[in-house]
């Protein structure tokens, strides 16, 4: 093979594992970001149908105070509840109103899993354009049939 080839071969190369690479492990951990963020507010969804199912106006509970370190609370009403909207910010709502809010960020949750699942889409198929052109530039046979991802 020709220095040219090989030059061309390796930079192809370079630019999967320095870029492509990179930046599919990076859209992956952020679409699993959002996905624990969906979980976190479905179960609040959970625990708040529960409250109202069963008609529970207080509660004691425990209270992680950091380091797996709890404390007995009270709570003598539940009708109002604080939910993190973000930034740091904690909004009072009543349970319907929660419900709603939560509505709304589940839905902007699955958008934003959509957007980085076609993302990591993309960035996949870049992938194997670049495998294709180094297959190419290599001269090597066509493979017939993938039986899973190569990556």
């Amino acid at each position: 093979m020709d220095s040219f080839r090989q030059e061309k071969v390796q930079r192809f190369e370079e630019f999967v594992d320095r870029r492509l690479k990179p930046d599919l492990v990076q859209a992956i951990d952020e679409r699993d970001k959002v996905f624990e963020q969906q979980k976190v507010f479905l179960d609040l969804r959970r625990n708040i149908e529960n409250l109202q199912k069963n008609s529970v106006t207080s509660l004691r509970t425990l209270v992680n105070l950091g380091s797996e370190v709890y404390m007995q609370a009270d709570v003598p009403d539940t009708q109002r509840i604080f939910v993190d909207v973000g930034l740091g910010f904690h909004v009072e709502f009543t349970w319907p109103e929660a419900l709603n809010f939560i509505s709304l960020k589940e839905e902007k949750l699955a958008r934003q899993i959509e957007e980085y699942t076609r993302l990591i889409a993309s960035i996949k198929a870049q992938i194997k354009m670049v495998c294709e052109g180094i297959r190419e530039l290599l001269q090597l046979p066509a493979e017939r049939s993938l039986r899973g991802p190569i990556f």
